[in-house]
């Protein structure tokens, strides 16, 4: 699986956040160097992850129980 061009952000554990509009996938590298992908996710939600001001409370109360994941590095 090859990631998408990964935009760096500001955050406490979150490097950087990419997306796949074809297949509506959210990647997520956090900086100990995982890599996870979040499956079926539409593009305002990637847009609102984006924009969020915390990165990762948003992805915990967006994306955890929502979207399909899985860790991929």
């Amino acid at each position: 699986m090859s990631l998408p061009e990964m935009l760096p952000v500001s955050s406490s554990n979150i490097e950087s956040i990419g997306y796949n509009e074809q297949d509506q996938e959210v990647f997520v590298r956090f900086l100990n160097g995982s890599v996870y992908v979040y499956k079926g996710v539409p593009k305002h939600e990637y847009e609102n992850l984006r924009d969020a001001p915390s990165l990762g409370s948003y992805l915990h109360r967006n994306y955890k129980n929502v979207y399909p994941y899985e860790r991929i590095e």
